[in-house]
């Protein structure tokens, strides 16, 4: 069995009781006082991190926001260039079919006065013609067989032109 000294007990109770109050008068409250420290150190960069995260989070609900807005905004001038487009096609079409027209109005005058030159053109070397073939008729004898070879001459002339 183990055998108590009680005079060693004592001693040893004593010495931890004194070591304690020494320990609590002196070192307890410094120790507590940093863990305290600590404690509130760490409590306040939990309560920045919260801070920063609800910041985060509203920078981002807010650049959503702006996103939809832009996607919105690129939406509608796609839609506005769109539509000018479409004039703008609508305008140039309706210019092209006036200048068609233009065209086919001035050729068609171009054509009218070109008819109505060749005809004059056409009349004037008729009567050239005509006037030759009268006057070698003239100046020459009238009989039968130089009459067709004249009127055969004018034919032929009247053919080449």
């Amino acid at each position: 069995m183990i055998s108590l000294e009680w005079q060693q007990l004592l001693t040893h109770t004593l010495g931890f009781l004194i070591t304690l109050w020494v320990l609590k008068k002196f070192a307890w409250g410094p120790i507590l006082g940093l863990l305290e420290e600590r404690r509130q150190k760490i409590a306040d960069e939990f309560a920045s991190i919260d801070s920063e995260k609800e910041a985060t989070e509203q920078l981002k609900t807010e650049y959503e926001n702006k996103l939809k807005n832009i996607e919105a905004e690129r939406r509608q001038k796609i839609a506005e260039a769109a539509n000018e487009a479409s004039k703008l096609s609508s305008d140039i079409k309706i210019s092209a079919q006036e200048e068609a027209r233009n065209i086919v109005n001035r050729s068609k005058e171009q054509l009218t006065r070109d008819i109505a030159s060749a005809k004059v053109q056409l009349k004037e070397d008729m009567v050239s013609i005509t006037m030759a073939a009268a006057e070698k008729i003239l100046h020459e004898k009238l009989d039968t067989s130089k009459e067709r070879q004249l009127i055969s001459g004018f034919i032929d002339g009247i053919e080449k032109a």
